[in-house]
């Protein structure tokens, strides 16, 4: 009877090893991450004005956000994923260690921001103002910086830091 067992054992083992090695595998299951702002009920998204607020640690995935008013938010830590910023005011932001993902910021005003250590990859800035803003040790795409380049200028009122400067333009 024990060696009668054996062989069965074997046998499952030699056909679960012999699906897995051809292909035949269990589906891999994913979860994304829940559409609009970290369960803050406070935050009031119909109006887009979040002028001066302090949203620390925040995360707005898959929101359109164009035109939203962040003029002077403190926004240190938060993260814009797959957000529509179009035509957004962000003049005078904090976004220092934030994270920008696969966010579009065209026609953005980013005047006066502090952009230090933001990873910024895959984010569109087509038409953005940037003037004044400080990106030291910010992380964007080549493409993206090339196009900021073209148009970066002055000195960030606050860090005293060259915008070209901490963009790394030639």
């Amino acid at each position: 009877m024990r060696r009668f067992l054996d062989y069965r054992f074997a046998a499952l083992f030699s056909f679960i090893l012999g699906m897995l090695l051809w292909g035949w595998t269990l589906p891999a299951l994913a979860v994304s991450p829940a559409e609009g702002i970290d369960s803050d009920l406070s935050i009031n998204l119909e109006t887009k004005d979040f002028s001066g607020q302090v949203l620390l640690d925040r995360r707005f995935t898959k929101l359109e956000l164009g035109g939203a008013n962040f003029e002077n938010a403190d926004l240190r830590g938060t993260v814009f994923n797959s957000t529509d910023l179009t035509g957004a005011n962000l003049h005078g932001i904090n976004f220092e260690n934030g994270m920008a993902y696969h966010t579009i910021l065209r026609q953005a005003d980013l005047s006066d921001a502090i952009l230090v250590n933001t990873f910024l990859l895959q984010s569109r800035f087509d038409n953005a103002n940037v003037t004044n803003a400080d990106f030291k040790d910010a992380v964007l795409d080549l493409q993206e910086k090339l196009k900021l380049c073209k148009t970066a200028s002055g000195q960030n009122p606050v860090t005293g830091r060259e915008t070209r400067k901490t963009l790394g333009c030639s």
